[in-house]
């Protein structure tokens, strides 16, 4: 079985992880989403609800699984029998960090590759960081998150 690891904080998810997720999806037979357990970064949603947010997402796309982890992303593959890790990109800026991890992850197994995917263009401003600022002053998100988790999100900042 071929199998892709999507790993990331999703913090929350947006349309353009989803992009990713379903041009990913088509290349392999099982899609594994992992949500990252990131001790340097401080998410507005518990790990819980940003599994629950990505389920809703992708609950009508067969071959995707969504988990959490914590730890080497290295440790994660290995446990779920993966040689291939999927990366967005949006932007060159991007790329630079992207490839320092790639190349990291290469050095840690040899038998491990990273596949950059650009987001669709129409994506390609969009990030979790900036749906939290809009949703926490009330602007509008319409478009920007899977229609199926957008109140979820505007409620976790009215109150």
């Amino acid at each position: 079985m071929n199998i892709y690891v999507y790993p990331g904080s999703f913090d929350p998810v947006t349309n353009g992880h989803m992009d990713i997720i379903q041009r990913a999806a088509k290349l392999c037979d099982k899609l594994v989403v992992g949500v990252l357990v990131n001790s340097s970064k401080n998410p507005v949603f518990t790990l819980e609800e940003r599994v629950e947010l990505l389920k809703c997402a992708v609950k009508d796309i067969n071959n995707v699984e969504i988990e959490s982890f914590s730890g080497l992303l290295i440790d994660f593959m290995k446990k779920k029998n993966s040689k291939v890790i999927i990366k967005g990109l949006r932007a060159v800026s991007d790329f630079e960090y992207e490839l320092q991890m790639a190349l990291l992850n290469k050095n840690l197994d040899s038998d491990i590759e990273t596949l950059f995917m650009m987001t669709n263009i129409n994506y390609s401003f969009l990030s979790s960081s900036s749906v939290r600022e809009l949703a926490r002053n009330k602007g509008n998100i319409d478009g920007l998150v899977p229609d199926c988790i957008k109140d979820r999100i505007m409620d976790k900042f009215r109150k």
